[in-house]
């Protein structure tokens, strides 16, 4: 009797190829840009996906400053805060957060649709957020990723 056997694959730290991705938020919208993102973070556009395992790319967001956002979230998004004393609670709105830093939207989306756990921590330093077109990861040679490509 002739079967096929099959292997499933696990990646582990040895095995995995890191790139480095460049992707534009110019126009695009927070929250969808945000899970594409952490999606190429993750690895899941990688046919060797392993959930446990950071098998994903390096990703430098340019353009940071463009981002969208649709309705009224500029004037009614609260990002909340807390010091860890008695009254200190703080909330900004989206307006505030961008005029203080241009970066803060993006990074702070990306790291919300990561997981909450060591491996979303360790995940999280793949991401480069910059404001405008340059950056200073040119060493790394990163390649531009299309948007419309990733489902």
């Amino acid at each position: 009797m002739k079967t096929n056997v099959y292997k499933t694959v696990s990646a582990n730290s040895n095995t995995v190829e890191k790139k480095w991705v460049i992707m534009d938020a110019k126009d695009q919208n927070l929250g969808r840009f945000a899970s594409k993102v952490a999606k190429v973070i993750r690895g899941k556009y990688k046919p060797n996906f392993t959930p446990h395992v950071d098998c994903g790319d390096n990703v430098i967001v340019i353009n940071a400053e463009k981002i969208n956002l649709s309705g009224n979230k500029w004037e009614n998004k609260k990002y909340v805060s807390h010091t860890g004393y008695p009254g200190g609670q703080k909330t900004i709105y989206a307006n505030q957060a961008h005029s203080k830093s241009t970066t803060f939207l993006v990074s702070n989306a990306v790291k919300g649709m990561l997981p909450k756990n060591k491996l979303g921590s360790l995940l999280n330093r793949n991401l480069r957020v910059f404001s405008g077109e340059s950056h200073n990861l040119i060493a790394q040679k990163p390649t531009l990723i299309n948007l419309k490509d990733l489902k």
